[in-house]
């Protein structure tokens, strides 16, 4: 299983593409391209959304990709179980109800 910015990094060498030409079609600095494909930044939404259109792909499951990446990071920052995965799974399910 990759990362989101692993999956990004070899959809532009699929492509045959520099860092410089996707940032520019992208609309950022290189630098900030780099460092979302080495996990060092997270992409916006809007930057998600233009890779998306970019290759062809589905904008929702590539914030899926992304999403997954921010929970398990955020998992090992904080040292705690998986099983929170759950609790917030509930707790999406309680807040839908709300609506």
């Amino acid at each position: 299983m990759e990362t989101f910015g692993e999956y990004i990094r070899q959809l532009r060498i699929d492509k045959d593409m520099s860092i410089t030409k996707i940032s520019e079609l992208v609309g950022i600095d290189s630098t900030l391209w780099g460092r979302i494909e080495r996990n060092e930044r997270r992409a916006s939404k809007d930057v998600i959304s233009k890779i998306a259109n970019i290759f062809d792909l589905n904008e929702q499951e590539l914030m899926k990709c992304f999403l997954s990446d921010c929970f398990a990071y955020k998992i090992l920052e904080e040292n705690v179980d998986i099983d929170v995965l759950k609790v917030a799974e509930q707790k999406v399910k309680y807040l839908k109800s709300k609506k």
